[in-house]
């Protein structure tokens, strides 16, 4: 599987980015979607996962009710909007997807495969 993020940026806080990404090599209804995030001195961390039929989702506690994550399964994408953002989101996201798990992702998932990254930072 090949996953092909974009959409980083610079932004001021409060503003908002939608981030993309492009899945190909397999099924992509086949698989469950997420997306993590890595800030300089940190570990990765998980942001946001969405299932295979984009039914269920889940956030982290320090983006809910900020971020949205859906995906378009005719298309094989699936984004990332934020809103409202923060200083402290700056990071280098991560696309990743998980052919095998049964559940949606969370805090310490591994997925399968990992996307390039981009960057995204906010300034105050």
């Amino acid at each position: 599987v090949q996953l092909q993020a974009s959409g980083g940026g610079l932004v001021q806080a409060g503003g908002s980015l939608r981030l993309s990404c492009a899945a190909s090599g397999r099924t992509f209804s086949s698989l469950i979607m997420g997306w993590f995030r890595q800030a300089p001195g940190k570990e990765r961390e998980f942001v946001a996962s969405i299932s295979r039929s984009g039914i269920y989702t889940s956030y982290a506690d320090s983006v809910k009710g900020r971020f949205t994550i859906s995906r378009d399964n005719g298309k094989n994408t699936v984004d990332l909007q934020m809103n409202s953002l923060k200083p402290e989101d700056t990071a280098v996201y991560y696309c990743a997807a998980d052919g095998r798990s049964a559940q949606i992702m969370g805090v310490g998932s591994n997925p399968d495969y990992w996307g390039q990254g981009t960057q995204v930072t906010v300034s105050s």
